[in-house]
């Protein structure tokens, strides 16, 4: 999600209490995998969508899945690209 200012080692701050809306980020576990994801929705059809443009939308039809919550800052650690 680098592309959305999400490295890795990022925290993130999850809100739970948000409603998982189209076009926020959101913590979700889909078939048992968690994944940070873009919510993005077609017609009537739900997908999660990565930064990168290399990764096909996920379509959540007919999977299980449930959200954790809405991604609503990032935190990035700046010692960590030091000697």
């Amino acid at each position: 999600m680098i592309g959305d200012s999400i490295h890795p080692g990022d925290l993130l701050v999850v809100d739970r209490s948000l409603e998982a809306l189209p076009g926020r980020i959101v913590v979700i576990c889909v078939d048992g995998e968690m994944t940070v994801k873009r919510l993005e929705r077609v017609g009537q059809r739900t997908y999660l969508k990565a930064s990168n443009p290399n990764f096909k939308p996920i379509p959540l039809d007919g999977r299980e899945s449930q959200v954790w919550g809405v991604v609503t800052d990032v935190i990035h650690n700046l010692l960590r690209s030091l000697p």
